[in-house]
């Protein structure tokens, strides 16, 4: 099934967007997640990657959101691709504005 799946959706992407806390990649994915694909020639995916044993810059993950784009062709995917990264944009801009994590560890001389 998955190979029909392929044949069907020939066109994919990656993109992994990492976050500051867990927390924070949590609430991207909560927002995120509410708007569907309008396309049927477009699927969607998100995951975030699970916590690990800690990494050589001392992160312990859970704070990397995972989206994984498949389409038809070329074009459908740059568009659903392109409203995607609009809509992390905002997400990004209310965070920064108005959460409390990202505005403790915001950097007091900018």
């Amino acid at each position: 099934m998955a190979g029909a799946t392929d044949l069907q959706f020939p066109c994919s992407l990656t993109i992994e967007v990492p976050f500051p806390t867990p927390r924070l990649a949590s609430v991207a994915l909560k927002a995120l997640q509410v708007d569907k694909e309008l396309s049927p020639l477009v699927k969607r995916t998100f995951s975030i990657e699970p916590p690990t044993e800690a990494t050589a810059n001392g992160d312990v993950g859970g704070n990397v959101l995972r989206t994984e784009y498949k389409a038809t062709t070329n074009r459908m995917l740059r568009v659903a691709v392109n409203s995607f990264m609009d809509s992390v944009n905002l997400v990004l801009e209310v965070m920064q504005e108005l959460d409390t994590d990202v505005l403790a560890t915001r950097d007091p001389s900018a």
